[in-house]
């Protein structure tokens, strides 16, 4: 089957649902052009400032997507097939993803831009909020293990190709050193200079890809470097991802992540081109199968595994945090929010399904399915842009740059929301709690990271792949927890019926496949005194459980009808 008619038919149906299904989403909550946002009433130009949707949309896509809807569809698709993953992919973007997003977003405009902890202390109970916040850092915690793990992999050993050529990580950490420069250079010029941003997409973009090709002339090598093995390498690594994290997270936002976040959406867009030029030119079909079972090797069943393996690509709870976080204090009209916040839940699924045409490609047994999705992914566009004659060498360079570049935005937007949350729960909101509560967020996952796990023939398995469920099943239930906060805010805010469907639904099937999951991982794993997993994973199943019951208590409190407000309705609830 062409991959090609494969994708359009996807693209086809997420546009449709753009179109129709977001028009009921902005007509239900009622966004009004005329109505003042946060970003415009308490504009600072440090967190507050209001921007134009394009620039916007480029901004809160590359914080979104990261590489969770690369490694994501990847490993699933491996797992189960690639049907099943594909279905959940457009299906789960539009009706629980995109309805994620949008409603975070617009509930947080409609509160000042605040968290959605804030809504959920506004509309539930103090005690809500509390546990809400302390699931929120918990899940941050393994969304910064997971993503410095993995890109710490890709900047060591070497990758031979079948022409004989390497792609060392060296390489490609020196692309990747130049490329967090770049932003900081145009920050300043924007800042300080009259350099309009137009000139300056003209000027930096090109520079990004000269990055790409030079990094693999000059690598940084730190196993040869330091004399370490790829191992110790790799862990080096992410230490000083963990360092990046901190300065990154705390530094303004006109220096680093406005500007970065503006060329990492170019990036995206640019990978997204690249799996359109390969799939329209190349001529490549799907080899690997569509269904493989309900149950793997290994014991892992579809229900709930696969809704936990793709988070992002089809929903996520991290999403809510940036719309909350950083979007909603940068949205300059109410409007923007259907862009901003539904359309780029739909272009993201496009992003996991470039990357799960990178396995459907490959025949099953393909040495290649034994690598990192990392490499997968990139070795799938090397293979798009090699139809026009690009070096497998840049093209793979390209893929493994693309990936670590998702992973920048996500890494240090996590440590910054991390930081938010504490000064949040200790009150302490100068510069010292700033440093002190971003130096616990980022030095808590080195507890994880440096952490080493063997199977039972006693390989060592990376970090990331150990803690990947436990990641996939927390940011999950917060996308539940999310969606339950928002369904009580409607419920309370508008009185009518429609949130029931809307979001109640997606709330209760999010509640289901996360608990689910942890739950397997509670009663699977190796045993409390040598695995910290099963402590967290029991310790997220009971904050989720708690804030059920809260919901359900402040929803039918009185007589089983939702409570009446507790403040007007806000503008344009519907």
């Amino acid at each position: 089957m062409s991959l090609l008619a494969i994708v359009l038919c996807c693209a086809v149906v997420l546009l449709l649902a753009y179109r129709l299904y977001g028009n009921l989403l902005a007509r239900l909550l009622r966004l009004d052009p005329n109505a003042e946002t946060p970003a415009v009433q308490m504009r600072d130009d440090v967190d507050y400032a209001p921007i134009e949707p394009k620039f916007l949309l480029g901004q809160h896509f590359s914080a979104i997507a990261a590489a969770g809807p690369i490694v994501g569809p990847i490993l699933a698709g491996v797992m189960f097939g690639w049907l099943p993953a594909l279905l959940w992919i457009v299906l789960g973007s539009i009706f629980i993803g995109g309805v994620h997003d949008i409603t975070a977003l617009t509930a947080s405009i409609r509160h000042k831009a605040r968290s959605i902890a804030e809504v959920v202390r506004e509309h539930m109970t103090r005690r809500s909020y509390l546990l809400f916040l302390a699931f929120v850092w918990i899940a941050l915690i393994y969304i910064v293990v997971a993503f410095t793990d993995i890109t710490g992999a890709s900047f060591v050993g070497r990758q031979t190709l079948e022409n004989g050529q390497t792609v060392t990580g060296g390489g490609i950490a020196t692309s990747s050193l130049i490329y967090l420069a770049l932003p900081v250079i145009m920050g300043l010029l924007l800042r300080y200079t009259k350099l309009s941003l137009g000139l300056a997409t003209v000027l930096f973009l090109p520079l990004v890809g000269v990055a790409i090709w030079v990094g693999q002339f000059i690598p940084l090598d730190l196993a040869a470097a330091l004399n370490l093995s790829d191992a110790a390498a790799h862990k080096t690594w992410d230490v000083l991802l963990l360092v990046y994290c901190f300065v990154a997270s705390v530094v303004p936002v006109w220096l680093l992540l406005q500007p970065r976040g503006h060329l990492g959406g170019y990036f995206l867009y640019a990978a997204l081109a690249a799996g359109a030029v390969g799939l329209l030119l190349g001529g490549k079909t799907a080899q690997y199968p569509a269904f493989l079972g309900w149950q793997t090797d290994k014991g892992q069943t579809l229900f709930p595994i696969l809704f936990i393996t793709i988070a992002c690509g089809a929903c996520s709870g991290f999403h809510a945090l940036i719309a909350s976080g950083t979007t909603s204090k940068q949205l300059k009209r109410e409007t923007d929010a259907k862009v901003v916040g539904y359309g780029t839940m739909l272009l993201e699924a496009m992003v996991a399904l470039i990357a799960l045409c990178c396995v459907m490609m490959l025949a099953r047994g393909d040495e290649l399915l034994g690598r990192g999705p990392n490499f997968i992914y990139a070795s799938g566009i090397g293979s798009f842009l090699s139809v026009v004659g690009i070096n497998p060498v840049l093209g793979i360079s390209f893929g493994l740059m693309a990936f670590t570049t998702f992973v920048y935005d996500t890494l240090d937007i996590c440590t910054r929301l991390g930081r938010y949350i504490i000064q949040e729960l200790t009150g302490w909101q100068d510069t010292k709690g700033k440093y002190f509560a971003t130096a616990v967020t980022a030095a808590t996952p080195l507890y994880f990271v440096l952490q080493s796990a063997t199977d039972a023939k006693g390989k060592v398995i990376p970090a990331w792949q150990t803690y990947w469920p436990l990641f996939g099943a927390s940011n999950q239930l917060l996308a539940a927890l999310t969606l339950l906060g928002v369904t009580v805010w409607l419920l309370r805010t508008t009185q009518a019926k429609w949130p029931w469907l809307v979001t109640g639904l997606p709330t209760l099937w999010m509640y289901a496949m996360s608990v689910w999951a942890l739950w397997g991982i509670l009663t699977t794993s190796r045993g409390f005194a040598r695995d910290p997993v099963p402590w967290v994973a029991a310790i997220l199943i009971s904050l989720a459980v708690l804030m059920l019951i809260e919901a359900v208590h402040m929803l039918f409190r009185a007589g089983g009808r939702p409570a009446p407000p507790v403040v007007a309705a806000p503008q344009g609830a519907g």
